[in-house]
């Protein structure tokens, strides 16, 4: 019997490392540098219903539960060209310029992400914003296509915060 248990136990630790081999947790985090004050940054870039007012993608942005800038809140994000996402905000600290939150679903490549939005001083009278995540390709099974496998899921998680970044800084620096 204990043979058994043991070669049970040893055939669900093999089964485990493989599947947690075959769906790695991904993570990309990018940054920029704003020639504004943080505080004017964190005003611009602050409200989780606000996306819509900086990120070039979204369409529009809305509070569907809960309280704008309130943990628990849920966003409904509308893309330009079509698509949605839902958004669970999972922290918020207006004094450290800070949120984070998580993707609930949506047509992004990627699953179980989380995401941190951060606005620091750096130096004077400029910002660095890091937006950064942790997540799982969409596809989780061990042979995923081309277009449903890690470097799909990273790209393009690196490409929206890219733009939204990029977005930020342009619109930041012209008021």
């Amino acid at each position: 019997m204990k043979k058994t248990n043991a070669l049970v136990y040893f055939v669900l630790m093999l089964a485990s490392s493989v599947a947690c081999a075959a769906a790695p947790v991904l993570r990309v985090t990018k940054t920029i540098t704003i020639d504004a004050p943080a505080a004017k940054v964190w005003a611009q870039a602050k409200d989780f219903s606000g996306l819509g007012s900086w990120h070039p993608a979204v369409e529009s942005d809305k509070i569907v539960e809960g309280s704008d800038n309130k943990v628990g809140a849920v966003r409904l994000l509308t893309l330009k060209g079509g698509g949605t996402i839902k958004e669970k905000l999972l922290g918020y600290d207006d004094a450290r310029h800070t949120f984070r939150y998580s993707i609930l679903e949506g047509v992004l490549p990627v699953s179980s992400y989380t995401s941190t939005f951060i606005v620091v001083p750096s130096g004077k009278s400029k910002s660095k914003v890091t937006w950064s995540g942790a997540f799982g390709r969409k596809n989780t099974g061990p042979n995923p296509a081309d277009n449903e496998n890690d470097k799909t899921a990273k790209d393009a998680i690196a490409g929206v915060y890219q733009a939204g970044l990029d977005n930020l800084k342009k619109v930041v620096e012209a008021k």
